[in-house]
C-alpha cells in the first residue's frame, strides 16, 4: 500500500469534513493510504501570501514539505490552492539553487533545511496517472448512468502551465475521463474553464464580484442540463455551494444545484452511503441527486 502524508488544507476540515473522509475512504480501494500529516500548517494561501512576499510564501510552504521529507513520504492533497503553494514551492526550490539557499537561510531559524527529496501530488493526479481510469471503473459498484455532471477544474490545478503536468491547460480532459469512468456523462458548457471567482482574495475583498462570476458559471451549467457540479478543490466547492445561498440573497437567482468534490462522487459510485461521505453537511441539498442515482 502506497503511503502519503495527507495535507488537508484549511477549508475541508473546517467546513467540509466529508471531503476529507471521502478522500481517505475511496483511496483505500486503490491501496493508497492517506495518513495524518502531523505538524502541518496552512499551505499558505497563494493569493494572499504569494502576492505580498514570495520568499515568505515559499518558506512557509517549504516548512510543510520539510516535515514530510523527514518521514520520507510524498505529500497528497485535495485542494487546488494548497497544490499551487506546495507544488510550486517544491518545484521552484528544486530548480533554483539560489532560491533554495535563500529559503534555507530562513528555515535555519527553526533548524530545518529543504532537501528536495519528495514529490507533491494532487489526489486527482494520483488517481488519473497512477491508478488509471480502468481501475477507477473497476471499483464502481453503482454506475452513475444517466447523471449529467458539470465539471469545474479550477485555476490553480492547471496554471501556470509551464510547471504543470496535466497536458492542455485550456482544453484538459483527465477530470472528464475520471468522471465518465463512474458511468456519468461530463457535459460541456459555456465558459467551462472560467474561474469560480473565489481565488486571489476576490471572495474576501469584493464578494459581489466573486458572486457575479460564479453566478454566470452556475447559469451556464444549468443551461447544459447539469444534475450536479463536481470539483477537486474545497475552496471552489465553498464558492459553488455556499455561493448559491449568497446569490439567492443578493441577486434573487435560484439554482439548487448540488455540489460534490470528486471523491464524494467516487464514493457514491463505490457504494458508500451519503452520510459517511458527509453529503448531509452541504449548503445545497443533494437529495435531488441521490434520488436520481440511488
Amino acid at each position: 500500500m502506497k503511503e502519503y502524508n495527507f495535507f488537508l488544507g484549511c477549508i475541508a476540515p473546517n467546513r467540509y469534513p466529508g471531503i476529507e473522509a471521502s478522500a481517505v475512504k475511496t483511496s483505500r480501494k486503490f491501496d493508497i493510504d492517506l495518513q495524518d500529516f502531523k505538524g502541518a500548517s496552512c499551505c499558505p494561501a497563494p493569493g494572499a501570501f504569494g502576492s505580498m512576499d514570495v520568499d515568505a510564501w515559499i518558506a512557509l510552504g517549504a516548512r510543510n514539505i520539510c516535515l514530510s521529507e523527514k518521514e520520507g513520504k510524498d505529500i497528497a492533497l485535495i485542494c487546488n490552492g494548497c497544490y499551487k503553494s506546495l507544488f510550486e514551492a517544491n518545484h521552484r526550490l528544486k530548480a533554483n539553487p539560489e532560491l533554495k539557499d535563500r529559503i534555507n537561510a530562513i528555515l535555519a531559524n527553526i533548524d530545518t533545511e529543504f532537501q528536495g527529496t519528495i514529490e507533491v501530488r494532487h489526489l486527482i493526479d494520483i488517481l488519473y496517472n497512477d491508478v488509471g481510469t480502468e481501475k477507477v471503473k473497476e471499483s464502481v459498484e453503482l454506475p452513475l448512468t444517466g447523471l449529467n455532471v458539470a465539471i469545474h477544474y479550477g485555476c490553480h490545478l492547471l496554471k501556470p502551465k509551464f510547471d504543470r503536468t496535466f497536458g492542455s491547460s485550456e482544453r484538459p480532459v483527465f477530470f472528464d475521463e475520471l468522471v465518465e469512468a463512474l458511468g456519468a456523462k461530463s457535459v460541456d458548457y459555456k465558459e467551462k474553464m472560467m474561474c469560480c471567482g473565489a481565488g486571489g482574495g476576490v471572495r474576501s475583498y469584493k464578494v459581489d464580484l466573486a458572486l457575479d462570476m460564479v453566478n454566470e458559471k452556475l447559469y451556464n451549467m444549468t443551461q447544459a442540463n447539469a444534475d450536479v457540479v463536481v470539483n477537486v478543490c474545497p475552496f471552489c466547492h465553498l464558492q459553488l455551494d455556499r455561493g448559491q445561498v449568497e446569490i439567492k440573497e443578493k441577486f434573487g437567482d435560484v439554482y439548487d444545484l448540488p455540489v460534490l468534490h470528486y471523491n464524494q462522487l467516487l464514493g457514491l459510485a463505490q457504494g458508500m452511503n451519503p452520510e459517511e461521505l458527509g453529503l448531509d453537511a452541504h449548503e445545497i441539498s443533494v437529495e435531488p441527486l441521490l434520488a436520481k442515482i440511488l
